[in-house]
């Protein structure tokens, strides 16, 4: 197997972007330099028919702007961060606010953040990994920070993502890969028939700005519950203040086999009844963003297929949402002589 290059536009500045496709025969996939962005995942059905199974665009043009953050690596923070305002050690830091009073995704309007920047590449045969470095104060956030994202496939037909990253100054890492999945193709429409088992007896529930309020409640009883499998759409407009407050699943779940070790351990299995794929979520972190796609907009996107609501669901490996506000959360501060690592994979097969 050898890492195959192409040419995928410029950016605005007239840097080329460079995409990087990764074949072991059953899987394929493809990912830019520009913004570390996931654009395409080619996996078989039941009958071995290949389908792109991730949204995306065509063209590097859509991806300035990318609305809803199809396929990009998120950072340095993911998420949501409570009055984009944090601490650390008594000094208080300011992120940009871009969504309501709250900050989403690090992300500012002068387009800073990890999915707007030209990554420096290096390739082998199964692998591609990307580099940049950040300085002290982007972002509002502090420290000199080198980061490095590596892409591979592995022998059992995953798409195994390794974050790593280093400061010279306590800082936030909290980083993930945003692609919404259609097991049934990416231009099929509506997942609510898509089953999915989540490996989370807990949840953090959120008040209004989807902000957590600080609870770790149990999911048992109510329609956040898929520890045994469902259909996502099966609970999903019930009457629940949970769901009407975000529109759908739009809320972080708690991993039960968690260590804190480094240790890979089962997140979530979805799979399409209809197709036959199936995709298993194994990470090293705590938590697991499962979003339904409630708030994408009538978008166009690979193949001028047009994106809406509920098309496509993403499970975002990641330290619970503003973790840094909240005492009795796993913490996402790192730097200095604490480095953050993380590792997250996307097994695909056939049922």
């Amino acid at each position: 197997m050898s890492v195959k290059t192409e040419k995928f536009g410029r950016t605005p500045s007239g840097e080329e972007i460079t995409a990087y496709t990764l074949d072991d025969g059953h899987l394929s996939f493809r990912v830019l330099d520009y913004g570390a962005v996931l654009v395409n995942v080619f996996v078989p059905d039941g009958h071995g028919q290949k389908d792109d199974i991730v949204l995306g665009y065509d063209n590097a043009d859509q991806y300035w702007e990318n609305p809803s953050c199809f396929g990009a690596t998120v950072g340095p923070v993911c998420n949501r961060t409570a009055n984009a305002t944090f601490e650390i050690k008594g000094q208080t830091y300011h992120m940009p606010v871009n969504d309501g009073v709250n900050n989403l995704h690090t992300s500012s309007e002068e387009g800073k953040g990890f999915f707007k920047k030209l990554w420096r590449a290096i390739s082998g045969e199964d692998f591609v990994t990307f580099l940049t470095e950040v300085p002290d104060g982007e972002c509002g956030l502090p420290g000199t920070r080198e980061i490095v994202v590596t892409y591979s496939i592995t022998v059992d037909h995953a798409i195994k993502i390794h974050y790593h990253a280093t400061s010279d100054k306590l800082t936030l890492f909290n980083m993930t890969n945003h692609s919404y999945f259609n097991l049934d193709g990416a231009a099929a429409g509506s997942i609510s028939d898509t089953m999915l088992q989540l490996f989370c007896s807990s949840y953090t529930p959120v008040r209004a700005g989807s902000i957590p309020t600080g609870q770790i409640a149990s999911v048992h009883g109510t329609p956040m519950d898929f520890t045994e499998p469902k259909k996502i759409g099966r609970d999903i407009d019930a009457p629940f203040e949970q769901l009407k407050l975000t529109g759908g699943y739009d809320h972080n779940f708690c991993v039960d086999g968690y260590t804190g070790e480094n240790d890979l351990v089962p997140v979530a299995r979805a799979w399409s009844e209809k197709t036959g794929r199936q995709m298993d979520v194994y990470s090293t972190l705590p938590g697991v963003q499962f979003y339904t796609g409630n708030f994408i907009g009538d978008e166009t996107g690979k193949g001028g297929v047009h994106y809406g609501k509920r098309c496509a669901f993403a499970l975002e490996t990641q330290f619970y949402p503003d973790s840094v506000n909240h005492v009795n959360f796993p913490k996402e501060v790192f730097g200095e002589n604490e480095y953050y690592d993380a590792t997250t994979k996307y097994k695909f097969s056939v049922r």
